[in-house]
């Protein structure tokens, strides 16, 4: 096995912790693409959270204890694949707290990291009971009620992965780093500012036309 002399993600960044969102991208993306890749093989992790992040010796993310990960059917059927409920109830999607876990559970629980990472605490609080009950039944609070600087793209895409209903969630779980990549994007204040060419073009372009003089030729 590789090994990982950086620590945690949760040792880098203390519970607590508010993360700029260009800070997080990169995190985001390299777990998604190793969790996809996770999928594509039919495996579901299970236990994702920043303690499972290790950092190798580049600070590049390493997805890590796959101890509760379980193999998931693709192949539709009647009857879902036999589970038992596992896994950490701060981050556990509500189909994973009723032992039906699914690819879209993980796209959850990167949703949950998310959070935290951007306000500096998870959207749930309270005893693990009361924390699964409303991973169940009550909507995430505000994002931006949170921290007013968060873009409403951004704040939406994060709400999106973490739909109470699995198949309301992004269909793979790197759509919804991709998605919060370009939502970030949005939000930047060059997005708004046209480059010179395609400046120079759309002033032509909406530049009134002033009619010939009586001396000019009409064409």
């Amino acid at each position: 096995m590789e090994y990982a002399p950086n620590g945690t993600l949760r040792q880098r960044h203390q519970q607590g912790t508010r993360l700029a969102l260009e800070t997080i991208l990169p995190y985001v993306r390299q777990i998604a693409d190793a969790l996809q890749f996770a999928h594509d093989q039919q495996l579901i992790h299970r236990d994702i959270k920043p303690e499972n992040m290790l950092l190798g010796r580049n600070n590049e993310v390493l997805l890590s204890d796959f101890g509760i990960a379980i193999m998931y059917s693709t192949v539709h059927s009647h009857t879902r694949p036999q589970q038992d409920t596992a896994g950490t109830v701060p981050y556990m999607a509500p189909e994973q707290l009723k032992a039906h876990a699914l690819p879209a559970s993980d796209q959850y629980a990167l949703a949950i990291m998310t959070y935290e990472w951007l306000c500096g605490e998870r959207p749930f609080q309270g005893t693990m009971t009361e924390i699964a009950i409303k991973h169940t039944l009550v909507p995430p609070p505000s994002l931006r009620e949170r921290v007013s600087t968060i873009s409403p793209d951004v704040e939406q895409v994060i709400l999106k992965a973490l739909a109470k209903n699995p198949q309301q969630r992004f269909e793979h779980i790197r759509d919804f780093a991709q998605a919060l990549e370009e939502a970030s994007i949005a939000e930047s204040p060059e997005h708004h500012t046209l480059p010179l060419k395609t400046a120079a073009a759309y002033s032509a372009i909406c530049q009134p036309r002033v009619p010939p003089s009586s001396g000019e030729s009409q064409k």
